[in-house]
């Protein structure tokens, strides 16, 4: 098989790609390609199979004994300096203005998002690219319509990126006519430009690693690393990640994964609404776990508590960071009660977090930083608390124990609105959505779509002793429909009628659909 870039195809135009999309760069995606493409696909393949396992009444459980994981000696391998400290940590899509913003905001670190807070249009991932290389060069500017100008502090957050999950590809690139993965496009473009860059200013190539299911997954991810840093002359252990814990399956395999990541480990994440996601989409056939209105479905949840317990629990064990979840808070302008009543819901998550063990948290807005940072500053006067250990045993029923809590119809709107309103925006290239005063991203669609599949699947009881069902939820669709459409007035080539086409498609068809970003981006 020819392996020139002569056999690639790039599908679209973007100015400037051609400093990104280099020969150079070109031929090492066709090698990352050749090298794990049919290993991506084949783990793809293992999801399937789990999944109907899962349907078929078995549950999910932590994996048989292995010695070389269990042995208490092993540890995971030091990280560098400016990812000791990483008590705030800012989350966002990769456009210009928000990379300036974000670096700037006083956090710790930043999570620049080619992922689920990312519309992955390509020019966003493009522009992304280049945006994040201009950034690490210190080179940035930026001006918006009304002259504003934004650039770099003299000390910016350290950065992380996060590319997209192994079950996406990426449509504008072709190999032989086959698509690349979008996780190796991401990951490769970003580290081919920037590595030495990175190494030679202090610091280092730095990942966020989503939606891995097992860690045989980790592993595969592993290798890249391995491989890439053989492929441009890097030590050994340059790359660290850290693994967002965002599905049940890898619940169950924290301490695996840790193990598969252990040279290049920086720690695990609460990807909490993904979380939520993923156990309904597992446990979507079993009546024992349908789930109440998503509002009620909060950290303190007892299996979502239990989760972030484990998490704290393994990566202390191993010498590893353990960072919470999001605040998708805003700050509500114009309304001092309610931006007060938001402020105290993220103190008292953010407590807990830190009292529990976490080492830091996540952020989607500057107006949070200091928030944040302060409930850390008062009771993790280190870096970190990584010598704190957890000391009770969570096991497979603490891991899988259902909040109590009603469903109602202002639930079920609520997700039929919201829902709609995200697929909407992500459609026309905005991944990181602004609504009801939350940054939300694609797991809110995931949520929402998720939870009302499931209600209708099992019929579930309202509180007024209704029963969910597909006449109920086409009454309420339509109306939220109409809400929604008022909402976006004036918004120029909206596409509210596609949102609104796949968002049912994917409430009523029988088959449940794992990711709807699979179907969504064939129309961006």
């Amino acid at each position: 098989m020819e392996t020139s870039i002569a056999s690639i195809r790039i599908k679209n135009t973007v100015a400037q790609q051609q400093e990104i999309l280099t020969d150079e760069a070109l031929q090492f995606l066709i090698a990352l390609h050749e090298t794990f493409d049919d290993q991506r696909k084949a783990l793809l393949s293992k999801r399937k199979d789990r999944l109907l396992k899962f349907q078929s009444g078995v549950l999910p459980n932590f994996l048989p004994h292995r010695e070389d994981v269990a042995d208490s000696t092993w540890r995971v391998a030091p990280v560098p300096a400016d990812l000791q400290d990483r008590r705030v940590e800012i989350t966002g899509p990769v456009d210009r203005k928000m990379v300036i913003n974000a670096l700037n905001s006083g956090a710790q670190t930043f999570m620049a998002d080619f992922e689920d807070s990312n519309s992955p249009t390509w020019e966003n991932c493009i522009n992304g690219q280049i945006n994040l290389r201009d950034a690490i060069l210190g080179t940035i500017t930026f001006e918006n319509d009304r002259g504003k100008k934004y650039q770099l502090n003299e000390n910016p957050a350290t950065l992380l990126v996060r590319p997209r999950g192994w079950h996406l590809e990426e449509k504008n690139i072709t190999y032989h006519g086959k698509r690349l993965s979008a996780s190796l496009v991401d990951f490769g473009l970003f580290f081919f430009h920037n590595a030495k860059t990175l190494l030679e200013k202090g610091s280092g190539p730095y990942f966020y690693l989503p939606k891995l299911e097992s860690h045989l997954e980790a592993r595969l991810w592993n290798d890249v690393f391995v491989f890439a840093q053989n492929y441009m002359g890097i030590e050994q252990g340059t790359i660290k990640a850290t693994v967002l814990i965002e599905t049940l399956t890898a619940a169950f395999e924290m301490d695996e994964i840790l193990y598969e990541l252990r040279q290049h480990s920086a720690g695990l994440n609460c990807g909490r609404w993904d979380y939520i996601f993923s156990v309904i989409k597992n446990l979507k056939r079993h009546p024992d776990f349908v789930l109440p209105n998503r509002d009620l479905v909060t950290m303190e949840a007892p299996f979502m508590h239990a989760y972030s317990k484990l998490v704290i629990k393994t990566c202390h064990r191993r010498g590893a960071h353990a960072i919470g979840g999001m605040s998708a808070f805003i700050p509500v302008k114009n309304n001092e009660t309610k931006n007060n009543q938001a402020i105290e819901k993220v103190l008292k998550d953010k407590t807990r977090e830190v009292l529990d063990g976490h080492d830091g948290s996540w952020v989607a807005h500057p107006g949070l930083v200091q928030v944040v940072r302060d409930v850390f500053n008062q009771h993790m006067p280190e870096a970190n608390q990584i010598s704190k250990q957890v000391p009770e045993e969570i096991n497979q029923g603490d891991l899988l124990k259902m909040p109590e809590g009603n469903i109602t119809e202002e639930g079920i709107r609520k997700n039929i609105n919201v829902g709609l309103l995200y697929i909407e925006s992500w459609l026309r290239g905005t991944g990181a959505a602004a609504l009801y005063h939350m940054m939300e991203d694609a797991a809110t669609a995931e949520i929402s779509r998720a939870q009302l599949w499931q209600w209708l699947q099992h019929k579930a009881q309202l509180t007024d002793g209704r029963t969910v069902t597909k006449e109920l939820l086409e009454v309420l669709f339509y109306q939220e429909q109409k809400k929604v459409r008022e909402l976006l007035e004036g918004i120029p080539a909206n596409r509210l009628e596609n949102a609104s086409i796949l968002f049912r498609e994917l409430i009523f068809q029988d088959e449940f659909q794992d990711f709807l970003t699979l179907k969504a981006y064939e129309l961006i």
